[in-house]
């Protein structure tokens, strides 16, 4: 008898459940290690865990400068500096608010799309989705009140991060993309670059900032291991059986995920203003994302 095929809808289960979980991870992890600490180790161990991949589908790693110079470009706007900017704005602020401000990431490459890359002309329905997203982000922050109790440098560098993310998804497609390398050995190159370039700034400061424990250490691995290897086998399989959209909606789902963990396993409170910017602001990406049809 054959092993019942598993459906598309678990794996996004489980991509949502680990990627929502990825803000937890990095609170708890950064308890225990510095802002270049968390996102070093993130790196290392997530492309330890890709590079086994690689030599289980024994798939070849480029060996041109070309390659690894463009994905180093990729891997610092997707890895090495939002990933610290991410660990410092939990230091000061809820990781359910920081999964909600990551949420405006396809709103932020809409306006870097517009800003820096002319030749990826957006929609107009890509330029109502930054709209709706920019009003979301400054309920989101209690604008009316400036920051309210949040730190105004822990919510710039996560509205930073955000825009990394933002230039870094329209570089890929223009620059890495068309090498046509396996997504696992792009990731693979992007992540070591980047936590080459990071492991300086690391060993330049303290190791550790807070004593060493087993959550700390188990969010880190879990940040790493999971919250890429697994992570993107997920997510690439998703997109071959359900499509690039499908597979990219997880970031409207993640930033729920994010709130509910954060309340429940680290006791976090949120404003209503908050919800309700989060909302929107998953309006304005899914506009911007064309998935409002009744706009087209």
């Amino acid at each position: 008898m054959s092993k019942p095929k598993r459906t598309w809808q678990v794996d996004f289960a489980i991509l949502s459940l680990i990627w929502g979980a990825s803000f937890l991870f990095i609170a708890v992890a950064g308890k225990m290690l510095p802002p270049a600490g968390v996102a070093f180790w993130r790196m290392a161990l997530g492309a330890a865990a890709l590079f086994i991949m690689i030599r289980v589908q024994r798939h070849k790693i480029p060996t041109n400068w070309d390659a690894w110079r463009k994905t180093l470009v990729a891997g610092l706007f997707m890895s090495a500096i939002p990933f610290a900017l991410f660990a410092y704005g939990e230091l000061h602020i809820s990781s359910g608010l920081a999964g909600m401000i990551n949420a405006a990431t396809p709103v932020m490459t809409v306006l870097v799309i517009m800003v820096a890359f002319r030749d990826q002309t957006p929609t107009r329905i890509q330029v109502i989705g930054l709209s709706v997203g920019i009003v979301g982000t400054l309920v989101l922050l209690g604008i009316w009140n400036g920051f309210g109790e949040n730190d105004p440098l822990a919510v710039g560098a996560l509205l930073l991060a955000t825009l990394c993310y933002g230039f870094g998804s329209p570089y890929i497609r223009k620059n890495v993309s068309p090498l046509g390398l396996p997504a696992t050995v792009a990731v693979f190159m992007q992540l070591t670059t980047a936590a080459v370039v990071t492991l300086p700034f690391y060993l330049f400061g303290p190791l550790t900032t807070g004593s060493t424990n087993w959550g700390a250490l188990a969010s880190i691995t879990a940040l790493g291991v999971l919250g890429t290897g697994l992570a993107y086998i997920l997510y690439y399989r998703i997109i071959d059986e359900a499509g690039s959209t499908i597979a990219s909606s997880v970031t409207i789902v993640q930033p729920v995920v994010a709130v509910i963990l954060g309340m429940i396993i680290l006791g976090e409170t949120i404003n209503w203003y908050e919800v309700l910017g989060g909302v929107i602001i998953i309006l304005g990406a899914l506009v911007a994302q064309g998935r409002l049809k009744f706009l087209r």
